[in-house]
């Protein structure tokens, strides 16, 4: 069998599709008969409806049908794989401004967007709060987040910091961020003999379909979800939304396919969001550099209707040998659209861990390097159990090496060039992957060739090369014999694309799959007095280019014609349960600031991660560039701006919502420590897609300092803050 399928940074296998235009999305569907939905938003924040007309809509040319909270089908709450305790369109109440108040129906789309400035809504209105310091006072815990309580103590915490030397007490703040896919949300649902199909943008289709039927209360086999590929996720798709239920629903009303594609402005608040963060951390440390405690007290933003928060401290709680430590996660209510994961949702915590870090760093004036690796932990710090793997402190040496980190001038504003000063700083990376129970089969048809397919999603990732390089490994084929197909509920079940899981979750059913296919074929092969290989040992038997040979290699035999004698495929299946766990890294960064403007620009990126075994190194690369780009804009442009008065997001445009473009980045040099992890089901691989971008915004904001002296604790370091 050959080995060098993984690790080699071979092509992406969907890239001809994708560029061809042959890639189907979901709003690419063609339906016979199908109709075009456009949903109305309301203009108010918080309140009731008291009267919704609708004639002028009615009677708009195409105009099918204007469902309002009068009219819609009623729907139960989903009890899972929903991020709402409520469902728009079923009742008068207004929770936040831009929720769906109607859903217009017609025969195209543009006559459904018409009808839909027809549609004419009073209301009256109550006092609302947008922003954190409006519910000063009204902070609680919600139970869990991630699995973790929101509140824990580990050792004694106020001790720590009474013998504490040096203390570090400050508060970082993040506003809204929003995911801004390039593919906005779309869903076709479409019925057929009592049997539901949705073309949907989803990254967990398996989520979607149980959602959709518990609020229709169908079984949820009647209900499928094609999701072959989608234009980016970043978390906004890993649940189902309104939008997704309310197209269900009119379709099955109407006995019509319906279609529904959200414009930009309304994926601003049709789904949700990084909620605004403000965190106090507190660190004492002795002089020698040893954090003696840490004590982190986050607040965000849920909504008036919710108690979940997705923004968790799980770096303070893993990265580093602290005994001491109290964590306090705690939300207030306001009346925006509910928060969700986001890119990385342990971001915005590990943005002010790692910023405090450097703070101790500069205060004690030891090496920011050096004090991480004076505070390694080397075993679970809440456990104290021995990582499965874990070579961060490789991490930093190659990251440090190769960005000529022994170079830096500790001195701030110490190295120029010319007028521009010079800053160089670094962070660690560091993200949970999560790891859900997945299944795979593989099928070998008699020409020879395989098909895999599995329920899990490629959000851009590269999950359909990675798959096939596993599977073409384990069987010992081309890749080029082997397909892929992701993204279908009739698929075996397996994880959504979140939470860095997918890699994680998928890769040992697909590789058991394809294994037990081969050992398969093999038993035909030395059965059958026909193959060359007849009454061979299994055990003796190899694959590779599509042949199965022995040992010698004197005899031989192809999965084609082994199959082709056989008269009908060859079919295995997979299942594989991961334990979840965590990646991580070092990101050294040097930025360039022009005083006399304020201008911050990153001019150097070297980034160096320990994802256990790298399964391809091109696609490994491009989740490293990435996430160094969404950490740029992290760190100087992203920000939502919330118009206090009506709680609306003012800049729902991506002309306005700032985030990076090509001139804003700079080369991205990556390395990668490739050493497997022996407790991982993933072929030594673990989950890697978020931990790239967790370190790039400290990193950005520590390089600041050290070129001007100025610390920002509040992002986006914008040039106003900086003159």
């Amino acid at each position: 069998m050959s080995g060098d399928l993984i690790g080699r940074p071979v092509d992406r296998v969907d890239g001809h599709a994708k560029v061809t235009g042959a890639a189907t999305y979901a709003a690419d569907q063609r339906i016979p008969g199908l109709l075009h939905g456009v949903l109305v938003l309301s203009t108010i924040a918080k309140g009731r409806l008291t009267g919704i007309e609708v004639a002028a809509a009615e009677r708009a040319a195409g105009v099918v049908r204007v469902f309002t909270h009068l009219t819609m089908p009623r729907l139960t709450v989903p009890a899972a794989a929903y991020r709402k305790t409520y469902i728009p369109v079923q009742d008068d109440r207004i929770h936040h401004s831009g929720q769906p108040i109607a859903l217009v129906v017609a025969r195209t789309l543009e006559e459904a967007q018409h009808a839909a400035t027809l549609v004419n809504a009073q209301y009256r209105a109550e006092r609302h709060r947008s922003a954190l310091h409006e519910a000063e006072g009204e902070e609680f815990v919600p139970p869990v987040t991630g699995g973790e309580p929101n509140e824990s103590v580990r050792g004694n915490p106020e001790a720590g910091l009474a013998e504490a030397d040096i203390r570090i007490d400050a508060i970082y703040s993040s506003p809204m961020h929003l995911h801004n896919p390039m593919e906005p949300h779309a869903s076709i649902a479409h019925w057929a003999d009592g049997q539901l199909t949705l073309y949907e943008s989803t990254q967990a289709g398996n989520f979607a379909r149980t959602a959709v039927a518990q609020a229709l209360n169908l079984p949820p086999a009647s209900v499928r979800v094609v999701s072959p590929y989608l234009g980016g996720g970043f978390g906004a798709k890993s649940a189902a939304w309104p939008h997704l239920l309310l197209t269900a629903a009119v379709a099955r009303e109407l006995a019509r396919p319906v279609k529904l594609v959200l414009s930009r402005a309304q994926t601003y608040t049709a789904h949700g969001h990084r909620s605004e963060f403000r965190q106090r951390i507190t660190l004492g440390a002795k002089r020698d550099g040893r954090i003696t405690a840490l004590v982190h007290v986050s607040t965000q933003q849920c909504s008036a209707t919710e108690d979940r928060i997705y923004n968790a401290s799980h770096s303070s709680r893993t990265l580093y040998a602290i005994p001491n430590l109290r964590i306090r996660q705690q939300a207030v209510r306001l009346d925006l659209q509910t928060g969700s994961f986001i890119r990385s949702p342990e971001l915005a915590a590990h943005h002010g861990l790692e910023t405090a870090l450097d703070e101790l760093s500069h205060e004690l004036g030891i090496d920011p390097v050096e004090l991480r690796l004076r505070n390694y932990a080397a075993t679970h710090p809440g456990t104290g159990q021995r990582w499965g793997s874990k070579h961060l402190d490789e991490c930093y040496r190659i990251g440090a090496r190769a960005f000529g980190w022994s170079r830096r001038d500790p001195r701030v504003g110490s190295m120029r060039d010319g007028d521009i000063r010079i800053g160089w700083g670094m962070a660690t990376e560091a993200h949970s992957c999560t790891a859900l129970p997945s299944a795979a089969q593989l099928t070998l048809g008699t020409d020879g060739r395989a098909t895999l397919r599995t329920g899990a999603h490629d959000i851009g990732t590269g999950t359909y090369t990675v798959l096939t390089q596993v599977a073409a490994q384990a069987l010992g084929m081309p890749l080029t014999a082997v397909t892929t197909q992701l993204g279908h509920t009739d698929y075996p079940a397996a994880t959504g694309s979140f939470g860095s899981a997918t890699v994680n979750s998928v890769t040992g059913a697909v590789d058991q799959a394809a294994t037990a296919a081969r050992a398969e074929v093999i038993r035909l092969a030395v059965a059958d007095p026909r193959s060359p290989l007849h009454g061979l040992p299994p055990e003796r038997i190899g694959a590779e280019h599509g042949y199965l040979f022995d040992r010698d290699r004197r005899r031989r035999d192809s999965y084609r014609d082994v199959l082709a004698r056989h008269g009908k495929p060859v079919t295995a299946t997979g299942n594989s349960t991961n334990t979840p766990n965590h990646t991580t890294g070092a990101v050294f960064v040097e930025v360039r600031v022009d005083p006399r403007y304020g201008k911050v620009s990153v001019s150097r990126v070297v980034g160096a991660y320990d994802p256990g075994r790298v399964l391809n190194r091109r696609t490994a690369h491009s989740q490293a560039i990435g996430g160094t780009i969404w950490g740029i804009g992290f760190a100087l442009m992203e920000h939502a701006v919330v118009d206090p008065a009506h709680a609306r997001i003012m800049n729902a445009t991506l002309s306005t919502y700032l985030m990076p473009v090509h001139a804003d980045v700079p080369a991205i040099e990556t390395h990668f420590v490739d050493k497997p992890d022996p407790t991982s089901a993933a072929l030594g691989a673990r989950g890697f897609g978020e931990t790239p971008l967790t370190g790039v915004p400290a990193a950005i904001g520590n390089a600041v300092f050290h070129a001007t002296g100025r610390r920002i604790r509040e992002v986006p370091i914008t040039q106003d803050k900086l003159l």
